[in-house]
């Protein structure tokens, strides 16, 4: 991860992420965080993105490597950085990955930096978004799935569309609760029980029982399988394709429009 030095272009996209003007590092930030990693603030005089672009040019010229740099990221994503505005940090990921999505790097949620395949161009970013979106179109997928088919999460992996698809699912069940859970707990508060409180059914045989049940275990499989692992190594071990991120996207769609006319039992 650290060999091949980043060119301006990319250091340029780094800063200007990281630096961003309405979802970006503080100034204060900035100067706190370079001090930490040991390198120069030789411009704090000029505006937060040609600061933060001048002291990684001048840190990666002097040390001829990125070791610095990519020290920066790291700080700067840790997520207790983020502890008393919990709500800057997801806007900011999402920029950063967009920028390090093509030096195939991304941030994950835990803020832990790792290599990923990499999108060379913005078109080629596009072209597969939009070849995900046509042919989820084509079966009908949920609309609630396809916000999750942009460019700049195809362009990170297709596991990071499918992730993010399956984060919508426990935002949906949260919002027609109530509840603040997540993963299987937050399942089991929802649909376990005698009266539970969300039914797909009438529940008023043991057939409806079963089904019900059912679906509790699909959910629970399906945030076991993305939601826990997603800090450790399920995606270094999974090479997900296109086909495997359709037939994914395609069963969440289906999670989807059964909670969309699930209610009160």
């Amino acid at each position: 991860m650290a060999g091949v030095l980043f060119n301006a272009a990319e250091l340029a996209a780094i800063a200007d992420a990281l630096a961003d003007t309405s979802e970006g590092l503080t100034g204060s930030e900035i100067q706190f965080i370079l001090s930490e990693c040991g390198m120069t603030d030789v411009s704090s005089d000029l505006t937060k993105r040609k600061r933060l672009f001048n002291a990684f040019v001048e840190s990666q010229n002097r040390r001829q490597d990125k070791t610095r740099v990519l020290g920066f990221i790291r700080k700067a994503m840790k997520p207790p950085r983020y502890a008393r505005q919990p709500e800057r940090y997801e806007p900011l990921r999402a920029n950063v990955n967009r920028a390090l999505a093509f030096v195939g790097m991304h941030v994950e949620s835990d803020g832990t930096l790792k290599s990923s395949d990499a999108a060379r161009t913005l078109p080629e970013a596009e072209r597969r978004a939009r070849e995900l979106r046509d042919d989820l179109a084509v079966r009908n997928v949920h609309p609630d799935v396809l916000r999750f088919c942009r460019a700049e999460l195809v362009a990170d992996n297709y596991f990071h569309a499918v992730l993010e698809a399956v984060k919508s699912v426990a935002d949906k069940i949260r919002s027609k609760t109530g509840l603040s859970g997540d993963g299987s707990a937050l399942v089991d508060q929802v649909f376990g029980g005698v009266v539970p409180l969300l039914a797909i059914n009438a529940l008023t045989t043991e057939s409806q029982k079963s089904e019900q049940k059912g679906f509790a275990n699909l959910l629970r499989g399906t945030f076991g399988m993305f939601r826990n692992p997603t800090a450790h190594e399920a995606r270094i071990h999974w090479s997900m394709t296109k086909e495997d991120a359709e037939d994914l996207l395609s069963l969440l769609s289906l999670i989807h429009r059964r909670l969309d006319a699930a209610g009160k039992p």
